[in-house]
């Protein structure tokens, strides 16, 4: 076995397991930018004997990127997983959809947890089992910022999953028809993605 093969693959944002890789990853950069200037600190402390140098101000400058790395991890910490059940259950329906899960959707207003979102033509389907996300809003500014960026998409937040589940299903059944006759236009930015990933995409984008 080649070592390429031995290495993790990083999931990414919109990925199963996110929010669980992204707080390892948070909290070690945060331990990372704090152990910087605190060392510069203390070596300075002990070497001088004081702490009235110019040493203390650059260690206290220092801590501005770690105070709002701080921030960040704080932030991601408060996110719940999505349960491993759950996702194994949207996957068996989830077909040829591009599909994005983990998701908490930040707006002015109000913010919300997404557990699946599917994109097929302009149809935007996602799930929320968090009672607590306001469905209908989070859904509608989400259109409102897709159509910003072009795309005609009519965007629905479930809460049920059993209809989630039915939908994705009749998505994958209609993949052709949903998609037929829609002009795209590859973006230069990103040549690589389909008008359903570049959907995907701006979603993300909005997504903590």
């Amino acid at each position: 076995m080649g070592k390429n093969s031995s290495k993790k693959k990083k999931i990414r944002k919109g990925e199963f397991g996110y929010f669980k890789a992204e707080k390892k990853r948070r909290l070690l950069i945060t331990l990372a930018l704090f152990v910087v200037p605190l060392f510069i600190f203390f070596s300075a402390w002990i070497y001088h004997g004081s702490r009235l140098t110019i040493w203390t101000v650059v260690a206290t400058v220092g801590c501005l990127p770690a105070c709002k790395s701080t921030v960040s991890l704080i932030m991601i910490l408060m996110r719940r997983q999505m349960d491993e059940g759950l996702y194994q259950q949207i996957r068996s329906h989830e077909g040829e959809l591009v599909m994005a899960y983990e998701m908490y959707m930040t707006f002015y207003e109000k913010s919300g947890y997404v557990d699946a979102i599917a994109v097929c033509g302009n149809d935007v389907v996602g799930y929320s089992s968090d009672p607590q996300t306001d469905a209908a809003f989070i859904g509608a500014e989400a259109q409102k910022i897709l159509r910003k960026n072009g795309y005609k998409v009519h965007v629905k937040i479930l809460k049920d999953l059993r209809p989630f589940l039915e939908r994705l299903d009749s998505m994958n059944e209609h993949k052709d028809s949903l998609e037929e006759g829609i002009k795209f236009t590859p973006d230069e930015r990103y040549p690589d993605l389909s008008r359903n990933e570049l959907i995907k995409h701006t979603i993300l984008a909005i997504c903590l």
